[in-house]
């Protein structure tokens, strides 16, 4: 059985578990699928989670991508036939992840930079009501796990932990948003959150962000464990605004 693939065939088909959206991220490299031998469920639900999967972890955002998606390949990586394949990228295509262009072929979508901005505030937005609502209904034990992941970044070079605290960074701020415990809030944002973790990703090691996220962070677990509400909504929100103003600046090769 693949990596990873226990838990979704315990879920079963049309759901995605919270460690599947929680992947490790690649900052570079090609889009890589697992083969789906020994399947126990639905071969296009697994052909479906093995491709999300890979597509949200791909490096969409450098300016080299290969956002196509050859059909008979993808098939022959995961070996299956292309049938589940095809099912899979419709289900994607529903989901904002890929577009069929008929007579053309299947491309991985990349979003502009004005939607990516877009995105950006409303993101903020959430996150920031999220942090505010935390402060009155997050537990102790879910405000001390934050600090928790951060603190393994503390002592020494983040630079020489990159992968690890894009991957931990996306975690922060998912679990911002699930200590709000307001369930309308983290289904928006997950939402979202499909099509951010690639822009992410591609600008955390750029300039000194990864840095200043890493002292953002600090001072936002500060503000939630004083559970005040008027500093931890602020500081979240001009730490995403941070991330806006960041692809405005310097990301030129998205239309």
């Amino acid at each position: 059985m693949p990596e990873g693939v226990e838990t979704l065939v315990a879920r079963g088909p049309g759901t995605v578990s919270r460690s599947e959206e929680l992947l490790e991220e690649r900052l570079e490299g090609p889009l890589t699928l697992p083969r789906l031998e020994g399947a126990r469920t639905s071969v296009a639900h697994l052909a479906y989670v093995a491709l999300r999967r890979g597509i949200l972890a791909a490096d969409v955002y450098h300016c080299n991508a290969d956002l196509r998606l050859d059909e008979k390949r993808v098939a022959a990586e995961l070996g299956v036939s292309r049938t589940p394949v095809r099912e899979a990228l419709a289900r994607l295509e529903h989901e904002g992840l890929v577009r069929i262009v008929p007579r053309q072929g299947v491309y991985i979508v990349r979003k502009s930079k004005a939607e990516i901005l877009e995105m950006i505030m409303v993101w903020a937005a959430l996150e920031s009501m999220a942090a505010r609502l935390a402060c009155a209904q997050a537990t102790d034990a879910e405000i001390g796990a934050l600090r928790t992941l951060i603190a393994q970044f503390e002592d020494g070079d983040v630079r020489l932990q990159l992968n690890e605290y894009s991957a931990a960074n996306l975690r922060f701020h998912q679990a911002i948003i699930e200590s709000s415990h307001s369930a309308l809030t983290l289904s928006m944002a997950n939402r979202l959150l499909v099509h951010m973790r690639a822009i992410r990703g591609r600008t955390i090691g750029e300039d000194a962000r990864v840095e200043r996220s890493l002292v953002d962070h600090r001072h936002i677990v500060e503000a939630l464990e004083a559970r005040d509400a008027e500093l931890a909504e602020r500081l979240v929100r001009d730490h995403a605004l941070a991330l806006a103003d960041h692809v405005e600046r310097t990301v030129h090769h998205l239309s």
